[in-house]
């Protein structure tokens, strides 16, 4: 794991391999400093509470710190109920998410555009169309 990458996980559970430091890298750029943080439900309801003004647990939250700096917060007990809902094993929902979370920190909002930047990422990374 380079320096300007981080990987925290916050839960009591284990997270599936997958290549973060890879997925980052391609849409973010080496030098983009990131720190990925997997996080329990209360917390991620908090934080979104926060800064988005929601009272409820969401599945990610993006920040750009910087230009070069961004912080990504990923909930795995939303994400695995959310596996059914969006066709996906846990582990290709929580790889899919890291991709849409570098792509907001890239500065993309949700768009036809930004879904074709997923959708191109996502077959790459786990053979998804």
């Amino acid at each position: 794991m380079r320096e300007n990458f981080s990987i925290v996980n916050k839960t009591k559970g284990r997270l599936p391999s997958l290549p973060f430091t890879l997925i980052k890298e391609d849409i973010l750029g080496i030098s983009y400093s990131l720190s990925l943080a997997f996080i329990e439900k209360n917390k991620m309801r908090e934080l979104n509470k926060k800064y988005r003004g929601l009272n409820k647990a969401t599945n990610i939250l993006s920040f750009p710190l910087s230009r070069n700096n961004g912080e990504i917060l990923i909930c795995p007990n939303i994400v695995k109920t959310e596996t059914k809902k969006f066709d996906r094993s846990f582990r290709e929902l929580l790889g899919f998410l890291v991709i849409h979370g570098c792509l907001h920190l890239k500065g993309m909002q949700h768009s036809s555009r930004m879904e074709k930047e997923e959708e191109k990422y996502d077959q790459k990374y786990f053979g998804r169309h």
